[in-house]
């Protein structure tokens, strides 16, 4: 039986001024939304996304329900998520009224496949929703070219998983109209719970922030462009607590640390396990030239979603916490419900039963590294094995 601690699949950790942040939130007597750490915050998002305006939301949902708020959805309407993502990615729009449309993934960066989204555009579609999984960039360049007729269609990009990536020098999360960011528990930068809304187009902006502050024209009245402020439009309570936000600020100032250590940890994997991937049948992340990684998780296909289960359950017994990723949206009963019309996705489907997680955390050590991949080569190794007896 194992006796070493278990290796969990994500920590979070404390990587400067989080706590004494949290006390200055505390003392300074507001601690409600768009206080002057939700202000340093968003300041620095804008410096490195180059964003007209950065609005810190309470989640990476709640950008995309403000962003689909934005759009005017009318019935009828429909909007493309990829079927490999999280729930969230469909949900926000079909909160607003939209039908989905589910658009498979290409199988080298696990992004929207462009050809696909080709053949489902028609002229009810009023948005495209990419994700740039693992934080590596998807085909941008296959996706503008085929919306490069379609003005009216909007880009939206859940970057939840690609902060600090880049696309040919272009920031992850700049690409697009608008641009969702998570700093939920277990991503780059984390605040506990929090998001961001990212607004690329500066005609966006002040609607956004009246939406963002319950419909009314607070904001504007906070920057003295009117004498008082009022009910406008429809919007809800989006702001982050300026508590999360001191969180998000410390964590933030040590980005460049923060992500030097990813770096560190995705590139210990590689090394580890490039060397034995062509003989046991795994394939490793692939980074497309001109793209630079967020370094968001350490992923492997296996064979067969059989062997993949399979070492899954070794690994823990083993007491090293790997997982699984998402199960294909276009065949959940919800994402049934809400399509406008079934659509085939099957390399979704094969990649959703093939792909494993394996432990992958900021501070994650050097011993940990070697242990995790130490028991998840071993576990492959008695997987070929008993496939080749069988």
């Amino acid at each position: 039986m194992n006796q070493r601690p278990d290796i969990p699949f994500n920590r979070a950790g404390i990587e400067g001024d989080e706590l004494a942040y949290l006390e200055a939130a505390l003392r300074s007597g507001h601690t409600q939304s768009s206080g002057d750490f939700a202000k340093r915050a968003s300041a620095m998002l804008r410096e490195e996304t180059g964003a007209a305006e950065v609005l810190l939301t309470t989640s990476c949902t709640s950008a995309l329900e403000l962003s689909a708020m934005l759009l005017n959805l009318e019935p009828g309407d429909t909007v493309v998520v990829p079927s490999y993502t999280f729930t969230t990615t469909a949900l926000a729009f079909v909160r607003q009224g939209a039908r989905l449309v589910f658009c498979d993934i290409e199988p080298h960066t696990l992004g929207l496949d462009p050809e696909h989204l080709e053949s489902l555009l028609d002229n009810h579609v009023r948005a495209v929703v990419p994700v740039h999984y693992a934080g590596v960039a998807c085909d941008v360049a296959g996706i503008r070219k085929v919306l490069a007729g379609r003005p009216d269609v909007a880009v939206i990009e859940d970057n939840a998983h690609g902060l600090f990536g880049r696309w040919h020098g272009e920031p992850l999360g700049s690409l697009g109209r608008f641009a969702a960011q998570s700093f939920h528990d277990t991503k780059n930068i984390v605040c506990g719970e929090g998001g961001a809304l990212v607004l690329n187009d500066a005609a966006d902006v002040d609607r956004a922030r009246v939406l963002y502050d319950k419909g009314t024209n607070r904001q504007a009245f906070f920057l003295g462009q009117v004498d008082k402020y009022s009910w406008k439009d429809v919007g809800s309570s989006f702001g982050l607590s300026d508590l999360l936000a001191a969180y998000l600020c410390a964590q933030l100032e040590r980005r460049e640390v923060i992500q030097a250590k990813r770096r560190s940890v995705f590139e210990s994997y590689e090394r580890l396990l490039a060397p034995h991937a062509e003989e046991l049948g795994l394939r490793l992340p692939v980074l497309p030239a001109g793209v630079e990684s967020a370094y968001h998780m350490f992923y492997v296909l296996l064979a067969d979603n059989r062997t993949r289960d399979s070492i899954l359950s070794y690994m823990r017994e083993q007491g090293v916490q790997s997982t699984f990723h998402y199960v294909p949206l276009h065949s959940s009963e919800a994402g049934r419900r809400f399509a406008v019309r079934e659509t085939e996705c099957p390399v979704t489907t094969d990649i959703s039963g093939r792909l494993l997680r394996l432990p992958f955390f900021n501070n994650l050590s050097a011993d940990g590294i070697e242990r995790a991949s130490a028991v998840f080569l071993g576990a492959v190794s008695q997987a070929t094995r008993e496939v080749s007896a069988r």
